[in-house]
Order: C-alpha cells, then structure tokens, then sequence
C-alpha cells in the first residue's frame, strides 16, 4: 500500500512537473508546431527580422487577418533586446502602448506573481528590466497565441539573399535557410532587420553613416556595437567551467579599459552626471541590474538593495571599439562593417573577445564569483564569431547572446527624413506656450536623447541634412516626441510594396540615436505591420494608404499616438481614440492647452526625473481641457469642418455657411454640413441604392437608432449607414433639434474622415 501510494504521488508530482515546464519552456512546443506546419509558396507579408520590430509588425499584421512569414537569421526572437541581450530598457517615455505595452505588462505578471520587480536597472526602481530567456518565452506566448487564429509561419536562422520585383514592385524572395534555398511570393515586404541587409537587396536607396547608397564610403563612421555579457552571481563559487584559467590574447589593454570603468575600490554611484569613474563593482552591477528567476528573493534599484542584485547585463565598457578607437583614432566603427560581411565577421570576434575579457577581468582582478548566467542561453550552435576560440572560453559563449548588439544600420531614403531639429519641435508640443506641433501622421510616442556611442565628431554627420555634432546639444528633445509614419516608406518613385522598420527608417543619425531603442522600435514595427496590412486589404501601395486608417488600426490596438492629454478625456475615455485623431490634425480647437514646461535634460540620463517637469504633473500642467461637454456655434462648426476638408485635401467639398455663426448649431444641420464636406459619403449611398432594391436594401441595413422624418433625414441616414453617427448608438431615435458639443462634433468629423479615405 506504501509502495503503491508512493508511486502514485510520484506519477502527480513528474505530470505537474512536466506540466510546469512545458509552460515555463514554451518555446519547445511552439517551435515543434512552428515546423510542423508546412509552408506556403506565398504570403500577403514577409518581414525579414524576428527583433522587435519585426516580432510586432508579425503579430500586428497576422491579427489585421493577412497571411505572415517571418525569417530571422538567428535562432532567437527579440533582436537587439533578447537575441543581443539588451533586456534594459530605455523606456523614458514611460508612456507604454500598444504591443510594447502586452508584452511588459505580461512580464511584470510574471515577475509579480514570484515577487520581483522589473525595477532593477539604471540605478532607479522606475525602470524596466526583464531576463532575455523570460522576454523570449513573452514572445512565443504571443506569437503562439495570435497565430491560433491566423496564418502566421517562421524561418528560423534563415536569411533572404535575392529579393524579387516587377518593375518597381516587390513581388517575392529567395531564403537561405538550413534545409535549403527557397523562393516565396509576397505582396509587402518588410526590413526589420538589425543591419538593413534587405534594402541593398531591393536596391532601396539608403544611408550608411552620413553616405547615400550608390556613393557609399566603407571608411565613414558608425556606432560602436556591444556584446552584452548576461552574468549571475553563483552564491557557491563559481562552476569550474564557467571560470576560465587562461585569459585571451590581449587582456593587458582589455585590463586597462576596465579598471577605468570598475575597480574593487571605485566610487558609489552618487545621482550625479557626468559618472565619476571607476565605479565599485556594487554600484556598477547596479546600472544594468536584472531580476533573477533563478533565485527565491527579489530586489530592486533602491540603493540598499544593490547588494542584493544577483544578475546583470554589461553593457557599458565593452563598447566595441569603444575605447579602443578604430583606425586613425576614430571613435566607432567603419560604414564597411555594414557592407562587407568579412569586415561584419572581423569586428564582431573582436567585440565578442573584448566582452569575455571582462567575465576573466570580473573573476580575477575584482575577485568576484560572477560569471555568465547558464539559465539564459545555450548555444547548440556557436556564433560564427567564436570559431577557433580555446575551448574553455568556446563553453562561456555558449552562454552568451548569438548575436551584438547593433546600435546603428543602414537608414531607408524616403521622401521624408526625420532630423534631430524636427524631433525637437514635435517635442515642444504643448511646452513653454508652444500649442500643437504634432506630427500629423504620429503612430508612435517616445523618448530619449540624441544618443551616438562614437561617430560623434562634425565630420560624421550628415551637413546636408544640417546636422553637426553641436545638434546633439542643440536639438536634443525636451520631452516625449512623435514617429511619424512617413519615414517607414521609401521614397516610391525608386520602389513600392517595400517598408522598413527596426532602425532602419528614414531618418538622420542623431534622430536614428534617439529611436533605435527597443520600446521604439516594437511601436514602429506595430505600425509597419498595419501599414502592410492595410495595403493588401485595400490592394494598394502602402505609399498610397492615408496614416489615418493606420493610425485607426493602432488606436483600435492600444496605441497612444497624440502627445496632447486633457484633464476631461481620461485614457478609458469613449472618445479619447477620436480626440486623439483630432488632435493629430488639428480638427477641433479645444478650450484649453497643456502648458508644461519643457524638460532640460543634457547627457546620458540627467535631470530625467526633472523635478519642475514632476511637479508640472502633479499640477496637471501636462493636460489641457478639450471642451468636450460645450456645444458649438455654426461657425465653430464650418471650421472644424473646413479644417478636416484642407487636412485630408477632400475634393469637392460644398461647405457653405447657413443662419447665423453664433447660434448653436443642431445635430441635423450638422449632419448635412458633415454631408456636404465629405461627398464620396453621399456617392456611395447612391451607389448602394442604385444597386439594391431600397425596401429590401433598408430592411438589411440596420440602422443604430430609429431615423423620423426631418428635413435633415435624408444625410443622418447616409451618415448612420456609414457608421460615422456611433456616438448617438445610445439612443432609441435621432434628436435632430438638440445642439452639438466639441466631443460629438469631434467623433462625427473623425468617422467621417475614416470613411471618407476608405472609399
């Protein structure tokens, strides 16, 4: 009976065992479905890269209801955070939307639930950290569960070498992948890639450093890469072969680089800026510090806690070059890292060298039982980096990320290039008496500071674009700032059914500082993923998709797109997704605007937290107050109107002004104005009507409310046909008499403007 008993509980205690790691190990079953599928020749959208670019627009096009084939040169999803390792975010923003905001709202479940925080890094409990492995398993989950419901398919460590098209238009790829080359057909293909490697492929025009494709020079200057070393503290002793005895050539210089960033007796990080240097390794476990799910406790970046951190990502003196400088003295790195694949070879072993020097540095001249974690990667494939490697340092990297982190790629040249000075007047938006410098076409909200990690100098920015190494200074922004969707789209005239995401956008080197952090670039590649979508439903260019349906899709997702917030549209707001169109464009003027003032911060993560910008928070500076409960004039009425007919160049508008500017105007009359600014409304109810019997066409149309007869019944019936009348679903009939306020006059105009560029 004990024997029987035994066994049995035995048999529970392996099934919930098995259980537990099937979810904790995700992505063994979704990798075993994921090849299990068989693929198809064709899909709607490629996207070349699984980063976070590339994993958003994935996921965002795939639940839009098109067909997804994502390749991804390694074996890892998540790019620069989970494949590089850079798992610290830069999230200064602070503002989290849309697929960025799923995924750390998962982890910080995760986290919650075994008692940690993601606060752990950059020396403040404010940020946001997350172990690669536990990122990793986030992605798979999503991805696993969107692709349920959608053809979504994958190509691991897999890479597209041809790129096929019809004149200008992209039409398919060639992949290398493990089983062999292949050939599919797409519609829109994406370039989420780390390095921009599909645009020379496409014959995209692009920039490299401050060069234009065409007339590239291998010799002009980019950011330093970095490869992270993801460590633990091994409370027993670190395992003999997680500590190797001989370092590698070269330490002696490696040594003398990071006794100028940690020393055993190095200073407390104190709050300040400029860093005094050499740190204590306490304090510089600190500034990358992670949680760490393989121990039972948690901390966070609180001061009295650094002792306590158990995991960190460096990321930080191993800057490659870094110190080091390239040839001549330069700081950075050579364009030619990006363009020629045995430089990109050369550079990366030597940044992977640079990197392992610190885990013998850590070891044997601070002493300390560190080395790099073995619960977060395992390499069954070495990076092709880490060939010839003794063997002793061949089993550190198999604990390493398989891939740098790259700071800097090739930039799409679209018709519009986003400039260092353009993110500083978008950031001015509402601060300082600034009213709305919004970008119209916003679909996503960051912020950060113009950061280079070398390649800083005069010489290496781009003058025709009026950038200077000044500009750093000068145009850094002074708050959040707008992505417009302008600079995902190479100019059309060179090419079509082409986009780009990642780092990868049209943009100059400074901005491309301040948008290549992870949280960007999952928003931008959550809109690249809309966007394409878009184009293959509509079966039109993505160059020839109005932003505002994109712009639609991502409110509908979560996405925060207007940099203006007022105290009487709340984020759960019914109307705070139209108000936020609105705003983008201009339509409707509100009673009153933010006033904030701007935030002042200069280098690395000074005045960050400024207090006058915390304080203006706290007073509700930051909000304006819309209005949306005031009702309007005729007057006000016709320029919300003519407003929306100059934004979306409408053609044949009829706006003409009736009785008197200062009345009220009422929700009937408003109706025929809204009628006459948008005809292509009227035209397609007269189609419709043209094309099916009235009675049984009205029977089979229902209308959200009951429509008397009025003068006016004839446009709220068109308009309630077209959905642009959701506001008044509410109520049992029309109530044609009663006056408009700004929010339903905001809604109505916005619906209208949707349907209006549907057609």
């Amino acid at each position: 009976m004990g024997a029987r008993f035994f066994r049995t509980r035995l048999r529970i205690a392996l099934l919930i065992l098995s259980v537990v790691f099937m979810i904790c190990n995700s992505s063994f079953a979704f990798a075993a479905r994921r090849y299990a599928r068989t693929l198809r020749d064709s899909y709607d959208v490629i996207v070349a890269g699984g980063g976070m670019a590339g994993i958003a627009a994935t996921i965002q096009a795939a639940r839009l209801g098109v067909s997804v084939l994502t390749i991804e040169a390694t074996p890892w999803f998540g790019g620069q955070a989970m494949a590089a390792g850079c798992t610290t975010m830069d999230d200064a923003s602070r503002l989290r939307s849309g697929i960025y905001r799923e995924f750390i709202e998962r982890m910080s479940y995760y986290y919650g639930n075994r008692g940690k925080s993601m606060g752990t890094c950059y020396w403040s409990n404010t940020s946001t950290a997350f172990e690669p492995h536990i990122g990793q398993q986030t992605i798979l989950a999503m991805l696993d569960e969107t692709r349920r419901k959608t053809q979504m398919d994958f190509l691991m460590s897999s890479e597209i070498i041809a790129v096929e098209k019809d004149g200008r238009q992209i039409t398919g790829v060639t992949v290398k992948s493990p089983s062999g080359n292949r050939k599919f057909k797409c519609k829109v293909l994406i370039d989420a890639t780390e390095y921009g490697d599909v645009m020379p492929l496409a014959q995209v025009p692009y920039r490299a450093g401050n060069s234009v494709s065409r007339f590239i020079n291998n010799e002009a200057m980019i950011q330093d890469i970095t490869w992270i070393v993801v460590m633990r503290r091994y409370s027993g002793g670190v395992p003999s072969h997680l500590r190797p005895k001989n370092p590698l050539p070269g330490y002696d210089l490696a040594r003398r680089n990071y006794a100028a960033f940690v020393t055993r007796d190095g200073y407390n990080f104190r709050n300040t800026f400029p860093i005094e240097t050499p740190l204590n390794f306490e304090s510089h476990i600190a500034y990358r510090g992670l949680p760490d799910s393989s121990t039972p406790w948690g901390y966070d970046a609180e001061r009295s806690n650094w002792k306590y951190i158990s995991k960190s990502a460096i990321n930080w003196a191993n800057d490659y070059p870094g110190t080091y400088a390239w040839t001549n003295g330069k700081r950075g790195l050579p364009v030619a890292y990006l363009e020629d694949r045995r430089v990109r070879l050369q550079v990366e072993r030597e940044a992977l060298i640079k990197a392992l020097h610190f885990v013998y540095y850590v070891q044997n001249e601070l002493g300390e039982d560190w080395s790099v974690a073995d619960d977060e990667y395992d390499n069954q494939v070495l990076p092709e980096a880490a060939k010839g490697l003794p063997r002793e340092w061949q089993e550190i990297v198999r604990h390493m990320p398989p891939i740098p982190y790259v700071r800097e790629s090739r930039r799409a040249i679209g018709k519009y290039t986003l400039t260092s000075r353009a993110l500083l007047d978008n950031s001015l938006s509402y601060r300082d008496g600034h009213t709305n410098r919004e970008f119209p076409d916003s679909i996503a909200i960051g912020r950060y500071i113009l950061d280079l990690h070398g390649a800083a100098t005069d010489g290496d920015m781009e003058w025709e674009l009026d950038e200077k190494a000044s500009s750093a200074i000068l145009n850094r922004p002074r708050g959040r700032f707008q992505v417009p969707m302008r600079i995902l789209i190479p100019d059309s005239k060179h090419i079509e059914g082409f986009l780009v995401a990642e780092k990868n956008l049209s943009m100059s080197r400074l901005a491309a500082g301040a948008l290549r952090m992870g949280p960007i670039s999952m928003m931008s590649g959550q809109a690249a993923g809309a966007l394409a979508a878009l184009s293959v439903k509509y079966a039109k260019n993505p160059s020839e998709i109005p932003a505002v349906l994109v712009q639609w899709e991502l409110l509908n997702a979560g996405v925060v797109l207007s940099l203006c917030n007022y105290s009487d549209i709340l984020p759960e707001h019914s109307l705070n997704k139209t108000i936020q169109l609105s705003n983008l464009y201009g339509l409707v003027i509100p009673n009153e605007y933010p006033h904030a003032s701007s935030q002042n911060y200069v280098s690395s993560w000074s005045n960050i937290d400024n207090i006058a910008f915390e304080m203006a928070a706290i007073r509700e500076d930051d909000k304006g107050i819309f209005g949306v409960e005031n009702f309007i004039t005729r007057q006000e009425a016709f320029e919300i109107l003519s407003r929306a007919v100059d934004a979306f160049k409408i053609e044949d508008a009829n706006l003409k002004r009736e009785g008197k500017d200062y009345e009220y105007i009422s929700r009937g009359d408003f109706a025929k104005l809204v009628c006459n600014a948008f005809p292509k409304l009227q035209e397609a109810n007269q189609v419709q009507n043209a094309n099916h019997d009235s009675r049984n066409y009205y029977s089979r149309t229902r209308l959200p409310f009951k429509i008397a007869k009025n003068r006016n019944s004839e446009y709220v019936e068109i308009l309630a046909r077209a959905g642009v009348l959701e506001i008044y679903r509410i109520e049992s009939e029309f109530r044609y008499g009663k006056p408009v306020t700004k929010g339903e006059a905001a809604d109505v105009v916005v619906r209208a403007v949707l349907e209006n560029s549907r057609r």
